[in-house]
C-alpha cells in the first residue's frame, strides 16, 4: 500500500530514494505493459518507461494535484509512448470514432425484450482454463486490436483502472472510452470463442 499522494510528492520533491523506489516497484510493470501497446518492441517500451520516470523527476515540482499522482505519471507515459510510436510509424491517431456500419456483436447473441433478462447474453462462452496457454490467446487477441482499443482494454481490464482514470490518462471523453472498451472487449471475446471452438 502506497502512502497518500501528498507524502509521495513530498518524497519525490526532496529526492527521497526510498519513495522513488516504492513507486518504481509499484507502477513500473504496469507502465511497461501500457507502453508496449504503443511501440513495436519490448526494448522500446522499456525506454519509454525510463523516459517517463525521468520526466516525472524533472517535472514533479510542477505537479499541482489536479489529478492523482498516478494519473499524472500515466499521462506522461502515454504522451511519451505516443511520440515514440509515431517515430516507429506504428500509431493510429486518436481520431473521431465513426460507426463502421453495423453492430459490434450480432444482436441475436442477446436475450430479447420479452425475456426475463433482456439485453443479457443468451449463452456464456465455454468454461475457460486460466493457464499460460489461455493468457497467450488473450495476449494475441489484444495485439490484434486497433491501438486505441488495445490501450483502453489494457488499462481497464488488465491494469484495473477506472473509466475516469482512463479518460484522464488518455485525455478522451467518457463516451469515446466506452465505445473503445466495448469494441475491444467484443473483439477479444470473438477471438477467444474462436479459439475455444464456441463461435457461432
Amino acid at each position: 500500500m502506497l502512502p497518500a499522494d501528498d507524502v509521495l510528492v513530498a518524497g519525490l520533491r526532496s529526492g527521497d530514494e526510498a519513495t522513488f523506489a516504492r513507486l518504481l516497484d509499484s507502477w513500473s510493470a504496469s507502465m511497461l505493459r501500457l507502453a508496449r501497446s504503443f511501440v513495436s518492441t519490448d526494448a522500446s517500451a522499456e525506454e519509454v518507461v525510463q523516459d517517463t520516470w525521468l520526466a516525472v523527476i524533472r517535472g514533479v515540482d510542477g505537479f499541482q494535484g489536479a489529478s492523482s499522482l498516478r494519473t499524472w505519471v500515466y499521462r506522461i507515459l502515454v504522451n511519451t509512448a505516443k511520440k515514440r510510436g509515431v517515430k516507429e510509424k506504428r500509431t493510429v491517431p486518436w481520431t473521431s470514432l465513426e460507426p463502421d456500419g453495423g453492430p459490434t456483436v450480432d444482436p441475436d447473441r442477446f436475450r430479447g425484450p420479452g425475456d426475463a433478462y433482456p439485453g443479457h447474453w443468451r449463452e456464456f462462452p465455454e468454461p475457460w482454463v486460466l493457464g499460460d496457454e489461455f493468457r497467450h490467446v488473450v495476449g494475441r487477441a489484444l495485439d490484434q486490436l486497433p491501438e486505441r482499443q488495445r490501450v483502453v482494454v489494457t488499462l481497464r481490464d488488465v491494469e484495473g483502472h477506472s473509466s475516469e482514470e482512463v479518460c484522464a490518462m488518455l485525455e478522451i471523453s467518457a463516451a469515446n472510452q466506452r465505445v473503445l472498451l466495448h469494441r475491444g472487449r467484443a473483439a477479444v471475446r470473438a477471438h477467444v470463442e474462436k479459439y475455444l471452438g464456441g463461435a457461432t
